[in-house]
């Protein structure tokens, strides 16, 4: 016989030739030849080699212990005292009661998407993380959910948590702001065979995204295809000419001929044009030199016009002289005030006949 002593807040499992015999509670107890004890503290999680299901044949253990059994596809949140203090993953797990206060949320993650009942205050602990899939839908986006290869529903903006399970997510995303796309470089030939490089323009927006993203395979370059023909269609039919004296028609063909075919696709095609034309440096050349030509010819003609008009004043003038020999005097001294005003000094020399020769230039004769 051997005495012991269990303090409070302990219990001990007595065994006798490694055989689980008894548990004992607080006290003073007589253990009896051959066997032995092994205390524990009533805190927090039992851990014992021996297989629980031999110790839980012990009334006083069973009370004493609550036992989890976690499955799979489960995991089990452990509340201390109210208070997030582990997760427990498929396993079975038991702890002491009384001395702390302990709280178990066992949740299945089979399913597809976390109820919205569950706490999101959890999802910052990383041992929960690991069990979620988040997707986050912006405001400017709409996405279609995807599940084992299953088109299941729209999704709208927001914040998505699905469990991390065998279940494959997919989450197809777009954005439904208008935007821009260029078609650049496009090397076309004009009905004249002018080798010419275009840069287009198109501004669209995503109406329909189950059309654009389930029923159309890459639908953004199947747009940038439709334009690429349009926009060759339209060049085929011009000459270089006829192609920069109505480039701005375009917009008005491709519109006509490529917005139902969109439309089709899912996609609103709101405005497009030309924005560069770029030619052939021999072709620019050529086209400078025309232009060159063409204002010298303008420019000659503005000339020559200017000339015709002031010899037909100049003529005007002289009819009007010829019958008034007063305003052909007028005229005369007009010319000779303006040669004057070029003079700074006069010298004179000979008779008194120049003093006569200039008084009848400055004089003015009465009928």
């Amino acid at each position: 016989m051997k005495f012991t002593k269990v303090y409070a807040n302990k219990i001990g499992l007595v065994f006798k030739e490694g055989n689980f015999l008894r548990a004992i509670g607080e006290g003073k107890h007589w253990l009896g030849f051959g066997e032995s004890i092994q205390v524990f503290d009533k805190i927090g999680l039992f851990s014992t080699t021996i297989e629980l299901s031999i110790l839980l044949q012990d009334d006083l253990l069973q009370e004493a212990l609550t036992v989890i059994d976690v499955k799979d596809m489960e995991f089990c949140i452990v509340f201390k005292n109210g208070n997030f203090f582990k997760v427990l993953y498929a396993g079975q797990y038991s702890f002491w009661n009384g001395v702390v206060k302990y709280d178990f949320q066992t949740v299945d993650t089979a399913g597809l998407e976390v109820s919205s009942n569950f706490d999101s205050n959890l999802f910052k602990h990383s041992a929960i993380k690991y069990f979620l899939i988040q997707h986050v839908i912006e405001s400017y986006e709409t996405g279609l959910l995807i599940v084992d290869g299953e088109f299941v529903k729209k999704l709208d903006s927001g914040i998505y948590n699905f469990w991390n399970n065998t279940k494959n997510i997919n989450i197809l995303k777009v954005d439904l702001r208008k935007q821009q796309m260029e078609v650049s470089g496009q090397e076309l030939l004009t009905k004249d065979k002018a080798a010419i490089r275009i840069n287009f323009d198109l501004q669209y927006q995503v109406q329909d995204i189950e059309l654009a993203l389930i029923k159309t395979k890459e639908v953004y370059k199947q747009i940038y295809l439709l334009m690429q023909l349009a926009i060759r269609a339209y060049i085929g039919t011009l000459t270089l000419d006829e192609l920069l004296s109505k480039k701005q028609d375009i917009k008005d063909f491709v519109m006509e001929t490529s917005a139902e075919k969109a439309t089709a696709m899912g996609v609103q095609l709101i405005s497009c044009g030309i924005r560069d034309i770029i030619l052939p440096g021999e072709i620019k050349s050529i086209m400078n030199q025309v232009l060159i030509a063409e204002k010298k010819a303008q420019a000659n003609t503005i000339m020559r016009r200017e000339e015709t008009a002031s010899t037909r004043s100049l003529l005007n003038t002289a009819k009007l002289m010829e019958n008034n020999e007063m305003l052909f005097r007028l005229k005369e001294m007009e010319y000779i005030e303006k040669i004057a005003e070029k003079i700074n000094d006069i010298s004179l020399s000979g008779g008194g006949q120049l003093i006569e020769q200039l008084q009848s230039v400055f004089s003015v004769k009465k009928k």
